[in-house]
């Protein structure tokens, strides 16, 4: 009996994985690579290695391939900024202007271009609002108002333009909230600003943070905010989806801006790293915030990071003001770092209740399945992350093929 079948999988369906991402995917050129590790209680029971990590140079994908993570950055900074309430330095509903007195006199956009008509806040904005994108905050790329609008001209999410992250901070305090915080939920750079207090708080660059209390520990080798010069051979292209099913050359990995050290130390989306180290990370969450012996949260922390923090319990349909992924967000909700199944009918796909992910804009994912022990990581290279549904096949086909259930 194979470890996949000893560990409840089906070895024929998970085989469906493969044949999906060959043959509707790399196959016909639509993703330059895949990479799908699947985890049951920590052990590895199935891979996926499909497609070139530089096909201009054809270099093939390997199971060591260096990617650029994006947004599975926030979950790492999440749990960064959540080592620092255990300490008791900072609280959820601690007032953000505690610890940024520059934003002390945010407001609420009304009108123009700037100068801006504002209104006061009802209430003051909160770390919590942070972890969970209820601050009003907002992301440039969105293009959809004129304070996405202000972000761009400021360029807050340039990671290798000018600014560092104190610049950014001290630029945020002139452009006013989309809303009120804890009023709805927008994608934003809050993650960021989290990085800022992690950064702030801890008194250490937000790069030396993580490697110390979180990629050290958890022997993450290959995650960081830049290409180091021994990663380079491995390191991935990007590319953009065009209309019709093609796709061009968005980052040439030995061009890339990556391969220096950044101006701004995004907690947002700055990290490159490997499918190897992200399934680490997916699987100390799985373990309640341990692994190998390495504690990085308590297990109570955890499980507050994995529950709906979304104003009155709604999930994100109903208070969602963001284009975000190509997943509809029916029955699920959002924790501190990630989102979280909560009523998993509502999903239309298989899932658990409990369950929680994220992905980044280049398409890749991951999720951590409490109840049937099971941790996921998808690795390709194509933006933007909603130019096809990948995300959720990969959950029907897992859970398609998992027979031993716990749930």
């Amino acid at each position: 009996m194979s470890k996949a079948e000893k560990l409840g999988f089906s070895v024929s369906r998970l085989a469906r994985i493969d044949r999906l991402l060959q043959e509707r995917y790399v196959g016909p050129g639509k993703l330059p690579c895949a990479q799908f590790v699947l985890a049951r209680g920590g052990e590895v029971v199935h891979q996926t290695l499909l497609g070139q990590q530089d096909p201009e140079r054809g270099v093939q994908i390997a199971d060591d391939t260096v990617y650029r993570i994006y947004s599975m950055t926030k979950p790492i900074t999440s749990v960064a900024l959540m080592q620092l309430v255990e300490e008791g330095l900072v609280a959820l509903d601690d007032p953000v202007a505690k610890h940024i007195p520059e934003w002390k006199d945010l407001a609420v956009f009304s009108a123009g271009t700037g100068p801006y008509l504002t209104t006061p806040c009802a209430r003051p904005m909160q770390v919590v609002d942070l972890l969970r994108h209820t601050s009003g905050l907002t992301y440039g790329f969105q293009n959809r108002t004129n304070i996405d609008a202000a972000y761009r001209k400021l360029k807050l999410e340039a990671m290798h333009g000018g600014h560092d992250l104190e610049t950014m901070i001290q630029l945020m305090a002139k452009v006013p909230l989309e809303f009120s915080p804890g009023e709805a939920w927008n994608y934003s750079v809050s993650t960021d600003v989290c990085g800022y207090l992690v950064q702030k708080i801890a008194g250490k660059p937000l790069d030396r943070v993580l490697q110390e209390r979180i990629f050290d520990p958890l022997k993450m080798v290959d995650t960081g905010f830049h290409v180091r010069d021994d990663q380079r051979a491995r390191f991935a292209a990007c590319y953009d989806a065009v209309p019709g099913g093609g796709m061009k050359l968005q980052d040439d990995p030995q061009k890339s801006p990556y391969l220096e050290p950044p101006a701004l130390l995004s907690g947002g989306g700055g990290l490159v790293g490997t499918a190897a180290d992200y399934l680490r990370f997916a699987n100390m969450l799985l373990n309640r915030g341990e692994l190998d012996g390495a504690r990085i949260l308590a297990p109570k922390t955890v499980d507050l990071m994995a529950s709906n923090h979304l104003p009155g319990g709604a999930d994100l349909t109903q208070v969602s003001r963001s284009l975000f992924s190509e997943s509809t967000n029916a029955g699920v909700g959002f924790g501190l770092g990630f989102a979280v199944v909560f009523d998993p009918p509502q999903t239309l796909i298989p899932c658990s209740l409990g369950e929680f992910y994220w992905g980044g804009a280049a398409s890749t994912a991951f999720w951590v399945d409490p109840i049937e022990d099971v941790t996921a990581v998808f690795m390709t290279q194509l933006l933007p992350s909603s130019s096809y549904p990948i995300r959720r096949e990969l959950r029907t086909l897992v859970y398609s093929a998992l027979m031993e259930t716990n749930g």
